[in-house]
């Protein structure tokens, strides 16, 4: 026996990477579902969209100044210092995203309630269109998970979830205490609306992380406040009072100084006023009782001269109270934070550039520790610097003081040489002179107070903040999100993955075998051939046709070409068995259309249906089943009676199953089943057998000794891989003569040997060619 010309079905290469051309070919089989697929995802994202509210990008932009850049050399060396200047605006860029600032917006907006317009699709959300404003006085915990419905009745009346309330009152309702407040005229003629109301405190932190600020550039100090909103005019509103609101606070924290003066004169303002009261009262009492109307010239100049030297001495003592003022604030706040206390009256330009620097240097570093901590070196260098300008404030009023005291001494001195010369004067103009002496003094004292007290308001007011307004908010023309580009194409390839996911799922948890891989990897027994899945409804019928071409009969037609490796002698008929693991992996349509093809190339072929307890084969042929193997084997017909034509294929003949016996494999066992292979080894080159799949009975293995060579049916998407070990098991055992293995019913792109471009073969037979 030639066992050579059964090695090359061994040597199949095995591709262990999936074929791509398979693959795809296998999703385009199923375009149906991805297109449905692929609608319905379509058809998703338009109503998704539906639903989306869009939303608008609100800009403004605010430019913080430095007046102190110059060119000198201290600016030059600040502008080399980058982290420097980085760190003014970083801070700028903190304050505005304070908690602080949010709030106060939240606040006098009144943005803890969203109102909506219903719509057929979705609610729109509106702000200044809403014609009433709401005020959450006390609210209840129902009052944040519910949406209020107020409808309007007439001016002064609203509707609220069908309650009906008066406006501009407050009023009790089951979700606590509210108020409503009209923007515009009610009437029964508004759409209803909806109302929404979220914590304090979710709206402002709600806010704070949809607000980005950022430097337009490294070297720039221009700040561009970011604002995601579905709602353009209540964005823009959010914007332009966050910028209020930090020159406000700005302004404030610069006119602290002037305030604590301001509070300074008005206590004194206070005390002199009732001081110079009690002193006119007492003159125009003393002048009334004395009967005194004038006072000689002499008793004149006196007066003026102790007038003038009491002015002076109370302008020292005053000096020197203030004096001890700031010598208590150099020594009680020396490295604290605080405010340099008044000057009045100081005209020393030196201590009072130092004190002005003090407080400059501590309200730069109020701002510093707002966003850094005690231990940052900024901080240190700051305190260190006040404490050195400190020191020599304590220096400046040390040296001060001594010539105050000076001052104060020789005035006393004149002021008792002054009494000594009045005491010559008449006790009553003395005594007049006296009281208006007093009056004069806090006369001239209090029109000084309200002097200061006049140019410290007028400082304060022509206070402005150093930051400016670039660009006022302002919202995009088109909305940012959704984009529908974008959304519509997410969801076309979920679309696709759907279907794609579906068949691998489908694929990973099929047992079935799928492709050739999976045949290679399980078992050793070779390939003699593949068959694509048929087109006809009815795959046991005869396809294979001298006049028509197709991709099937050129794969059958392979399929006997390659018999003849599987051929011991030449000369001698030979005999294939075909079976398969289950029913329905088509060994009777290729067992019938090979027997076809080799008659038409002339070869006596006769095929048996020897499936004695399901034959299909006459069926598909039409042929009558009433005397056949059955009978033979039970010795009551002959070969020649059981011979039938196949209509169309000279040289081709079947034996059908006859009558169904009930013990079919006793009689695949009896002694006339040698006799009927020798009979028709003599009259045929090639004996066909169609037996029972090899799982389900034994009648095949009965069978197999009489044969030559036998075709395993394997069926793509049909066949259990399982049942392929127990195949190999059988080869492995040599249960069966010459085991090889058919692939049939695989599809278009899934077969990886069959390459054949049938096209142009076909065009070539129409040519004549």
């Amino acid at each position: 026996m030639n066992t050579n010309a059964y090695i090359p079905y061994q040597a199949y290469e095995v591709e262990t990477q999936p074929n791509l051309r398979a693959l795809l070919i296998r999703y385009v089989r199923n375009w149906p579902w991805f297109l449905l697929s692929l609608i319905l995802a379509l058809a998703s994202a338009y109503i998704y969209l539906l639903y989306q509210p869009p939303i608008y990008t609100v800009q403004a932009s605010v430019l913080v100044k430095d007046e102190k850049r110059g060119i000198s050399e201290q600016s030059l060396m600040k502008e080399m210092d980058t982290f420097t200047q980085s760190k003014v605006v970083e801070n700028e860029t903190e304050i505005l995203k304070s908690y602080t600032l949010m709030d106060r917006v939240v606040t006098n907006l009144g943005l803890d309630v969203r109102y909506y317009q219903p719509g057929r699709t979705v609610k729109k959300q509106i702000y200044q269109e809403s014609p009433i404003r709401l005020i959450v006085e006390k609210p209840t915990p129902q009052l944040y998970m519910e949406e209020m419905k107020f409808s309007f009745v007439d001016g002064k009346t609203v509707k609220l979830n069908g309650q009906a309330y008066p406006v501009n009152q407050s009023i009790k309702t089951p979700l606590g205490q509210l108020r409503v407040f009209p923007r515009k005229p009610l009437s029964i003629k508004l759409a209803p609306i909806l109302a929404s109301v979220s914590s304090h405190t979710d709206a402002v932190e709600g806010y704070l992380s949809n607000l980005k600020i950022e430097s337009t550039s490294k070297l720039s100090t221009v700040l561009v406040m970011t604002l995601q909103e579905s709602v353009p005019d209540r964005g823009e509103a959010i914007l332009n009072q966050l910028i209020s609101e930090y020159n406000k606070e700005e302004i404030v924290d610069k006119n602290k100084e002037a305030s604590k003066t301001l509070n300074f004169i008005e206590d004194r303002l206070a005390l002199i006023s009732g001081e110079l009261s009690t002193v006119e009262k007492q003159v125009e009492n003393y002048k009334s009782t004395q009967g005194i109307t004038d006072l000689s010239i002499q008793a004149q100049t006196f007066l003026t001269a102790v007038k003038e030297n009491d002015t002076h001495l109370n302008e020292v003592n005053m000096r020197l109270g203030a004096l001890a003022d700031i010598e208590r604030y150099v020594q009680n706040h020396s490295g604290e934070k605080g405010v340099a206390p008044a000057t009045l009256g100081f005209d020393d330009r030196i201590l009072t550039g130092l004190l002005s620097k003090v407080a400059e240097l501590e309200l730069k570093r109020e701002d510093v520790s707002r966003t850094m901590s005690s231990n940052n070196p900024l901080l240190q260098s700051l305190d260190s610097q006040l404490k050195a300008i400190k020191a020599s404030i304590n220096e400046n009023i040390q040296t001060i003081r001594q010539q105050l005291v000076s001052n104060r001494n020789q005035l006393i001195a004149n002021n008792g040489r002054m009494e000594g010369i009045i005491r010559t004067i008449p006790g009553k103009e003395r005594a007049l002179l006296n009281i208006t002496r007093q009056q004069s003094i806090k006369n001239g004292l209090y029109t000084y107070l309200l002097q200061k007290r006049e140019e410290t308001a007028l400082s304060a007011a022509s206070r402005m903040s150093d930051s400016r307004t670039v660009d006022a908010a302002h919202t995009s023309n088109r909305p940012v999100k959704p984009v529908k580009m974008m959304i519509f194409a997410l969801f076309a390839v979920l679309g696709l993955l759907i279907p794609i996911g579906f068949i691998t799922a489908k694929d990973i948890l099929n047992d079935n075998v799928m492709r050739r891989a999976d045949v290679v990897e399980a078992t050793q027994i070779p390939i003699l051939g593949e068959v694509v899945k048929g087109r006809q409804k009815n795959t046991e019928n005869l396809v294979l046709n001298p006049s028509v071409q197709s991709v099937m009969g050129e794969q059958i037609r392979a399929l006997r070409t390659n018999l003849q490796f599987l051929r011991s002698d030449p000369q001698k008929s030979q005999v294939l068995l075909f079976t398969s693991s289950i029913s329905g992996e088509g060994k009777s349509f290729i067992s019938l259309n090979l027997g076809a093809s080799l008659a038409m190339v002339k070869r006596k072929t006769v095929i048996l249906e020897m499936d004695l307890r399901k034959p299909r084969l006459h069926k598909s042929l039409h042929i009558e089943n009433q005397t056949g193997l059955s009978n033979y084997l039970m010795g009551e017909a002959s070969i020649d009676e059981l011979l039938h034509p196949i209509m169309g294929y000279p040289n081709y003949y079947i034996i059908t199953a006859g009558p169904l016996p009930s013990n079919p494999a006793e009689l695949l066992s009896s002694p006339h089943m040698e006799e009927l292979f020798s009979g028709l080894k003599e009259r045929f080159e090639y004996i066909l057998v169609d037996s029972p799949p090899i799982g389900l009975v034994t009648d095949s293995q009965l069978i197999a000794s009489f044969a030559d060579a036998t075709m395993f049916l394997v069926r793509h998407d049909h066949t259990p891989k399982s049942y392929i070990k127990m195949v190999d098991t059988l080869y492995k055992e040599g249960r069966f003569p010459k085991l090889s293995i058919i692939l049939n019913g695989i599809g278009e792109g899934e077969s990886l040997n069959y390459s054949y471009n049938y096209g142009d073969y076909q065009d070539l037979v129409k040519k004549g060619k």
